[in-house]
């Protein structure tokens, strides 16, 4: 989940605007003490709702004192938070985190063969100079994995807040521009169909075949069924 959060912002009676401070983002030492308490509230949590499920070697967690003395070992261990500058710019973060907000867990194109004993798919092997591997997995393991990127009912992969968030920021950027003296940025115009924004933005192109190659063309149009035709939702 990506949390969009402005440095700077507003002063509460709307008539100024407050700058960041330096260095502010991110202050790494605070948000790795700050991420440890919470995932670990979480857990606690978890095990007292009888959420969780210790197997193999871990079996023994599932007995309260055992569980106690491993989040207390926990706590007192740094978690490390990492972060940096991006190399490019802007533009190039925006793109890169556009294909991995707006896409699934797995492509089509991963998968080699389903039937009803296995799912193998494709996956590349960092470790070994990048490698392409076929993985077999169990169907149950398979969509286990595969729900495991599913975000929980409630949570959005993108949150904006501030002056960004999605109900006040049209009338808060007019107002922000205003006060640092900032003129409005040019509108985009947007040439070419989806097809064409899908090509440049990821190099996608629906007008060939993505087996051979070779240009795709409109053959024939499936009529449009009667509303008592269609298959219920």
């Amino acid at each position: 989940v990506h949390c969009v959060v402005p440095g700077g912002g507003l002063a509460p009676d709307r008539r100024r605007w407050i700058a960041c401070r330096p260095r502010f983002f991110l202050p790494v030492h605070v948000l790795s003490r700050l991420y440890r308490r919470l995932f670990l509230a979480r857990l606690v949590a978890a095990f007292n709702a009888g959420a969780l499920q210790f197997f193999g070697d871990l079996a023994g967690l599932a007995e309260p004192r055992a569980f106690a003395r491993r989040i207390e070992a926990l706590r007192k261990t740094n978690w490390i938070v990492y972060a940096k500058p991006p190399f490019g710019s802007p533009e190039q973060v925006l793109a890169c985190l556009g294909r991995y907000t707006h896409r699934v867990a797995i492509a089509n194109s991963r998968l080699v063969a389903v039937d009803d004993t296995s799912v193998r798919f494709r996956w590349r092997d960092y470790r070994d100079g990048n490698k392409d591997q076929v993985m077999t997995l169990d169907p149950l393991e398979f969509i286990r994995r595969f729900l495991l990127h599913a975000l929980p009912d409630g949570f959005h992969r993108i949150r904006h807040y501030g002056f960004l968030a999605n109900g006040c920021r049209k009338a808060r950027l007019a107002l922000i521009r205003s006060l640092l003296a900032q003129p409005a940025p040019e509108p985009v115009v947007r040439d070419g169909n989806y097809r064409d924004r899908l090509r440049v933005l990821f190099g996608v192109d629906l007008d060939r075949c993505p087996c051979c190659g070779g240009p795709m063309r409109i053959v024939d149009h499936l009529p449009r069924l009667p509303p008592a035709a269609r298959a219920p939702p």
